[in-house]
């Protein structure tokens, strides 16, 4: 029996996001969260009553730290990790996320301040890995492209985790993530090293572009914009990349069209042990877009650890992206499955 359902490497930070929707540059009310993209995806484990865990790093005595950690606790996320003293008001600290939720034709806008950031000194040597994944065990190890490009060291960090996870039968969950300001100066560094965490993932995510500039596949030509050449396109990048990484078990990504920054069609699409499977985009109601690409990986590794079928993973990860774009947190927060498959099948109704 594993302890922990799911765990991950992870830089928490704060995101601050404006009330009532409005822009940050005209806005005197923000509201507060804990956040970072890893955190987002135990989300919906630990809220189905699933222990995760969170290896991560604090700044001492800092009343963010504090309120990070409380974040953490009430969302049933367990925590580990070192405590470094700030340095004085130029030493370190935990990053901030500002961003804004958008309305209508006004775009979100997202703005990432991460000088000094706690999380960019990660080290596998900050942990026991062999209690964690050898004693007490982990069913599934999430990294995502954001920690693993942070720095050097949070790359060294990811690699190292990854090897220990594999080494005691943990499945690991890849999600590619890329960011161009994480790659900058780096690309030829980056991309060795994610070709080494991708050779040894079972369950890879992220979109054709993400595939092209992380791993450096060629895509299709270039074609229509249309969802539907988005699917086809997808597949044909697959089908390159299981040639490269035969031993993943599943390559998923969501598709994602904006009508408004208060309406999109939602869609994802999984290959799976051997099969294609596809959930068709249809309109959805966004409250806040951060946060949905998490809620989807969250709900599909919660389907691969409850061992249901890959179309339930697929429909399962659909619908925790679309409640995660329901709520001003970036995160999915399920009161239960039900809730969860109520969302996929369109049942809007109230709940007496």
């Amino acid at each position: 029996m594993k302890k922990y359902a799911i765990a991950t490497v992870t830089s928490m930070g704060l995101r601050i996001t404006p009330q009532d929707r409005m822009a940050v540059q005209n806005s005197n009310l923000f509201y507060l969260q804990a956040t970072s993209a890893e955190s987002n995806v135990l989300n919906v484990a630990s809220n189905l009553g699933c222990e995760c865990l969170a290896m991560t790093k604090f700044v001492e005595g800092s009343p963010m730290a504090d309120f990070i950690k409380r974040q953490l606790r009430a969302r049933n996320i367990r925590f580990e990790g070192k405590e470094v003293p700030q340095g004085g008001p130029w030493g370190y600290r935990h990053q901030f996320n500002i961003a804004d939720s958008g309305f209508g034709l006004r775009a979100p806008r997202v703005w990432n301040d991460r000088a000094g950031e706690i999380g960019r000194t990660l080290s596998a040597d900050d942990f026991d890995l062999e209690r964690i994944f050898g004693e007490e065990g982990v069913g599934i190890l999430h990294l995502s492209g954001l920690i693993a490009s942070m720095s050097e060291e949070t790359t060294k960090c990811c690699l190292e985790v990854a090897k220990a996870a594999k080494k005691y039968g943990t499945l690991v969950s890849f999600d590619l993530n890329y960011r161009a300001t994480f790659w900058k100066g780096r690309e030829e560094e980056l991309s060795k090293a994610f070709h080494e965490i991708a050779s040894v993932a079972d369950i890879l995510v992220g979109n054709e572009e993400d595939f092209q500039l992380c791993l450096g596949f060629k895509g299709p030509e270039a074609g229509g914009k249309e969802l539907a050449s988005k699917i086809e396109r997808f597949q044909v990048m697959i089908d390159q990349v299981r040639e490269k990484c035969p031993q993943a078990r599943a390559y998923a990504t969501t598709l994602r069209q904006v009508i408004s920054a208060n309406e999109h069609l939602w869609g994802a699409i999984l290959w799976a042990d051997g099969k294609w499977y596809i959930e068709e985009p249809r309109p959805i109601q966004v409250m806040d877009r951060i946060g949905g690409g998490d809620g989807f990986s969250g709900g599909l590794l919660y389907g691969v650890l409850k061992e249901w079928t890959p179309d339930k993973w697929l429909q399962f990860g659909w619908a925790s992206g679309v409640l995660a774009a329901s709520s001003l947190n970036d995160y999915a927060e399920p009161a239960d499955e039900k809730q969860v498959w109520d969302i996929y099948k369109g049942n809007a109704r109230v709940q007496r």
